[in-house]
């Protein structure tokens, strides 16, 4: 089997733009050309590779295993010109980091601080929900990975390295705004305004109030932070979401922190990525950062 680097770069670009002509532009070629060598290293390998529906790219089982070693390979030469790049008293190239949606609210700022330290960085950063996160951390995608509630089935090293506090927020107008103390009981009649099934703030939530044996009244289940606080704004329910959200509005917010027993639920933010995995110098360099700048 012969397949040269420069082709397994083309058909990793074909995985990640899910079209020959995507794959044609992220390597400076033409689309014939791309086509061509996409042939070459199917009639390779042997198998069928990919197929096309409806205008879009599907890999086959066969495809999936070549994108993966294409993607491991290609980490590890950015690795090695990253070494190089040290050994010559210099700190560029790129670091791929893929975040679940709430961390959006303070991952920008600490991304800043790096990036004024180290400017000939390039930085790709993936914000999704936590099925989207977890999706690309099964594929090794990205260098790391920024969750609080890491998959259990596979092998991973994981670091907290930032608190992330879960809290019950209400309209600022509410009754119980002014109370002390609020009971778990006092919120039965509440109506709960929750993230969606899956999200790594719903399951500390879920497994929070089983816990102490409350089942809140569901009203609403929302993907975005924002929508919620819309929601709890407009005195639709109460919610419970981290605290990270919240700042630094929350003084001229329409919605205010409940004095709930039991919370905020204590949870982290963890940096994380396959075990095994051979992070790149500057992998290295941003997760000791994280953990710095946090600590402080």
């Amino acid at each position: 089997m012969n397949i040269t680097f420069r082709q397994l770069q083309l058909f990793l670009a074909l995985a990640e733009t899910g079209s020959v002509g995507g794959a044609a532009k992220a390597n400076h070629v033409t689309q014939p050309t791309a086509s061509m060598q996409l042939k070459d290293i199917t009639e390779a390998v042997g198998v069928p590779l990919y197929e096309v529906i409806s205008k879009r790219v599907h890999l086959t089982q066969a495809g999936q295993e070549l994108a993966r070693t294409a993607r491991a390979i290609s980490g590890e030469w950015e690795s090695f010109i990253q070494a190089v790049d040290g050994i010559k008293g210099l700190t560029r190239g790129k670091l791929n980091v893929a975040v679940v949606s709430t961390a959006k609210y303070f991952i920008p700022r600490l991304l800043g601080d790096f990036c004024k330290r180290y400017p000939d960085i390039d930085i790709s950063l993936e914000i999704l929900n936590r099925d989207g996160v977890v999706s690309r951390l099964r594929n090794n995608m990205d260098d790391l990975y920024i969750m609080t509630k890491p998959p259990h089935d596979m092998d991973l090293h994981c670091r907290a390295f930032l608190p992330n506090p879960l809290v019950v927020i209400a309209n600022a107008q509410h009754l119980l705004v002014d109370r002390k103390k609020i009971t778990l009981k006092e919120l039965n009649n509440e109506r709960f305004i929750l993230r969606e099934r899956g999200s790594g703030t719903r399951m500390a939530v879920d497994a929070h109030f089983k816990l102490y044996g409350f089942n809140p009244n569901l009203r609403l289940e929302l993907g975005s932070n924002e929508a919620i606080k819309e929601a709890v704004a407009g005195g639709l329910g109460i919610a419970v979401l981290s605290e990270h959200t919240l700042r630094p509005h929350l003084a001229t917010s329409a919605v205010a922190i409940l004095p709930v027993e039991n919370f905020p639920i204590e949870s982290n933010w963890q940096i994380v990525h396959q075990k095994g995995k051979q992070l790149s110098p500057i992998a290295t360099v941003f997760e000791q950062h994280l953990l710095s700048q946090t600590q402080r």
